[in-house]
């Protein structure tokens, strides 16, 4: 990034319509296990915001997944959820040309607060009243969903699969032979899905990766959702599902809606949104389908490290300790015992 001032400088001055902008720091925030996130403090000279800013360049990072959306695509998905009314980081300026960083990025306003979970699971006031937090994360997701195909800045996701969770299905058996995986446990949970799916529903924009972890709060409350890259049209519940899986209650499985408050209150925010009752039954199925999906991810992650494409204790320890967990989980909830005739 040193290496680079010179030119991200003019860039954002360019951008800002600045006379100049010295770059004064460049720090690296944790957290992001697929894309570089970088805190950027800016004093810009002239223009219509003279003075001191923080900003956030978000970019690749030197290996990533199949299933995330380029920068481009994000920016756009950033776009169209500030339109809906969800609170995220406004994005502020896009850049494709390769001469300024040698890579695609854009940049974002800086959200206040934090979104490490380690500091929600031990920090009860941290948030707000975490029952209204709860709810309140509910409503948010309400409005992501809101978002409805066709969207012709969002042509890009393409058309909706007729049947979403067979769609998934398919996707994560394909990404387990293709990373050479033998999982019993896996191959039987998908299996499980394939037979208990739904019939399909209409189609919204799903976030696909909405948990603790991946939204930012302070002493008040949420501040921004974040991390927009594995958006698609989906089954709403999906969501929904993957927010109050047990994988994503980190030190508090008994807080059923992310680790920080009841489903009780997350149902009920999502619902005063939505305008009707979402069913608990069909949330279930979905809840296994995170806990595979989590796990198919886990080992794509871990891919990363052991392909030689990025060195990355974090990364290898994910593919190593979570996918064990995740499979007692999903056999856990789909025993013969549990079965629905179809």
């Amino acid at each position: 990034m040193a290496a680079r001032k010179d030119s991200l400088e003019a860039f954002l001055a360019a951008q800002a319509g600045a006379e100049a902008v010295d770059l004064d720091d460049v720090v690296p925030l944790t957290g992001g296990a697929i894309q570089e996130n970088w805190l950027l403090d800016v004093r810009m000279h002239g223009g219509p915001q003279p003075g001191q800013h923080q900003l956030v360049l978000r970019t690749d990072a030197s290996s990533g997944v199949a299933v995330s959306r380029s920068r481009a695509e994000e920016f756009a998905l950033l776009h169209a959820a500030m339109g809906a009314g969800v609170k995220v980081p406004e994005p502020l300026w896009l850049c494709e040309d390769p001469s300024v960083l040698g890579k695609t990025f854009y940049i974002m306003a800086c959200a206040e607060g934090t979104a490490a979970p380690h500091r929600l699971m031990k920090e009860p006031g941290l948030g707000g009243d975490r029952e209204r937090l709860t709810a309140d994360l509910g409503r948010e997701l309400a409005k992501i969903h809101s978002i409805t195909p066709p969207r012709s800045d969002l042509a890009f996701l393409g058309e909706p699969a007729t049947q979403p969770a067979l769609a998934a299905v398919a996707r994560y058996r394909d990404y387990l032979d293709s990373l050479g995986a033998l999982s019993l446990p896996l191959e039987w949970g998908l299996r499980w899905c394939e037979r208990h799916a739904p019939s399909s529903s209409a189609a919204v924009l799903v976030h696909q990766d909405f948990r603790t972890g991946n939204y930012m709060v302070d002493s008040k409350g949420l501040t921004a959702v974040l991390d927009w890259e594995f958006c698609d049209w989906g089954d709403r519940l999906s969501d929904i599902g993957w927010f109050c899986a047990k994988c994503w209650r980190y030190a508090h499985p008994e807080l059923e809606a992310g680790g920080i408050g009841s489903r009780r209150a997350f149902y009920s925010g999502y619902e005063e949104v939505w305008g009707q009752a979402i069913d608990p039954e069909a949330v279930t199925y979905w809840e296994v389908m995170a806990h595979l999906r989590w796990a198919v991810i886990a080992l794509q992650q871990g891919e990363r490290t052991l392909s030689g494409d990025q060195a990355s204790l974090e990364l290898a320890l994910t593919g190593r300790i979570h996918p064990p967990r995740l499979e007692q989980e999903i056999l856990g909830r789909t025993a013969p015992a549990l079965w629905r005739a179809v």
